[in-house]
C-alpha cells in the first residue's frame, strides 16, 4: 500500500492505511536500529573504540562507554514492548514514560552532532570535523528520534480520537491569533541572541576559535538571521504571508515548512546542546573546577561562558515555544472534529 498521507480539499492530513501500517512497523525498525547500534557500543566499550572521534575524544556525552551500551539495551527493551502485538494491554503511561526517557537520553548523548552539522556545512569555519564520530552521533540521535516516534505512534494507537486526523478529544484547537506568550517567547529568543553578541563584544570579536573567510561570513549571517528574523517570523504576519512589496511573492502564503522546520530544528539543537552544557558547567563548578580551562590558545574568562551559554539556552527555549505557537497558528483544522 502507498504510505503517502492523503489530504482533503482543505489540506488537512488524513491517516491512510499505509501510514498506520508504517506506524505499526516503526517499533520493529527502531528495535533493529537500536540493537545494532548497542552491539557496536558494547564492542567499542570492550576496548575497541577508535580514537579521535570528537574534540573531547569520546563520541558521545553523558552516556559513554558501557553506560551508552546499557542505554541502548534499555531502549531496546522498551521498543520490544512497543513492538509486541499485545502492547496495547500493557500499562500505557509507564511504557510511554520509559520510551520518552530513553529517547531523550539518546538524543542528549549525541548533542555534539550540532557541531558536526556546522563543521560539515561550513568546512572553512575552523570547527574540526570527525567523520566516524559524526556518524556515531547521528546514529545515536536517529535512535532517539525513532524511539520517540515509536512512543508517539503507540500513544496514537491506544487513545480515542478523530478517525480522520487521529487527534485526541483533548487536543488543542488551532490558534485563531498569535497569543501574547508566543510574542514574549520570540522576543526572549532575540534577547538571548543579542546577549550572546554583547558577551562576545565584551571579550573581543578576535577572541574566537573560528577561522575567517567566506565560511565565517556565512555563519555570522546565519547566526544573526537565526536569532532575529526567524524568531520574529514565527509570531509576526510576515512569517505566514509574504510582504506585499516583494515582487512575485507579495501577498502569497509562506510555505509552513519554510519557517517551522528551521525554527524547530535550530531551537531543538540549541536547547539540547546548551542545556546539557549548562548542567555540566554547574557540575564542574560545584566540584571546584573551571568548566572551561584555557586550552588551544583560547583563554576566555569563565564569566563569559556563564553569560553566553544561558543566552544560547534562552534563545533556543524561547524559539521552541514560539515554534509551537506557529505550528498551532498555521495548522488547518480537521473538517471532521474541527481540531
Amino acid at each position: 500500500m502507498a504510505t503517502t498521507t492523503l489530504t482533503d480539499q482543505t489540506g488537512t492530513p488524513r491517516r491512510t492505511p499505509g501510514r498506520r501500517a508504517l506506524e505499526r512497523r516503526l517499533p520493529v525498525i527502531a528495535l533493529a536500529w537500536v540493537t545494532a547500534y548497542g552491539l557496536l557500543r558494547a564492542h567499542w566499550a570492550s576496548g575497541h573504540r577508535p580514537g579521535g572521534m570528537s574534540p573531547v575524544d569520546t563520541d558521545l556525552v553523558v552516556f559513554t562507554g558501557w553506560a551508552s551500551a546499557a542505554l541502548c539495551g534499555a531502549a531496546a527493551a522498551v521498543l520490544l514492548a512497543l513492538a509486541h502485538p499485545e502492547a496495547g494491554r500493557l500499562p500505557r503511561r509507564p511504557l510511554l514514560a520509559a520510551a520518552w526517557t530513553a529517547a531523550v537520553c539518546l538524543v542528549a548523548s549525541g548533542a555534539l552532532l550540532l557541531l558536526d552539522v556546522i563543521g560539515a556545512i561550513l568546512p572553512g569555519l575552523g570547527i574540526d570535523f570527525y567523520p566516524l564520530g559524526a556518524l556515531s552521533r547521528a546514529a545515536c540521535v536517529a535512535a532517539g528520534i525513532m524511539t520517540g516516534l515509536s512512543a508517539l505512534a503507540h500513544a496514537r494507537r491506544t487513545r480515542t480520537g478523530c478517525a480522520a486526523c487521529g487527534r485526541p478529544a483533548a487536543a488543542a484547537a488551532p490558534l485563531a491569533r498569535t497569543p501574547a506568550w508566543a510574542y514574549w517567547a520570540a522576543y526572549l529568543a532575540v534577547a538571548g541572541c543579542v546577549t550572546r553578541i554583547i558577551a562576545q563584544a565584551a571579550v573581543g570579536f578576535g577572541e574566537s576559535p573560528m577561522s575567517g573567510g567566506a565560511s565565517a561570513i556565512l555563519f555570522e549571517a546565519g547566526f544573526v538571521l537565526g536569532g532575529s528574523l526567524l524568531p520574529l517570523a514565527l509570531v509576526h504576519s510576515f512569517g505566514r504571508t509574504w510582504p506585499r512589496r516583494l515582487p512575485g511573492l507579495g501577498g502569497r502564503r509562506v510555505p509552513r515548512r519554510l519557517v517551522l522546520w528551521p525554527g524547530a530544528a535550530i531551537s531543538g539543537g540549541l536547547t539540547v546542546y546548551f542545556g546539557l552544557m549548562l548542567l555540566l558547567m554547574f557540575w564542574e563548578r560545584l566540584n571546584g573546577r573551571n568548566p572551561f580551562p584555557p586550552e588551544g590558545g583560547l583563554d576566555l574568562p569563565e564569566a563569559f561562558f556563564w553569560v553566553a551559554v544561558p543566552a544560547y539556552l534562552l534563545w533556543g527555549a524561547g524559539m521552541a515555544v514560539a515554534a509551537r505557537a506557529y505550528a498551532r497558528r498555521t495548522r488547518v483544522p480537521c473538517p471532521s472534529c474541527a481540531r
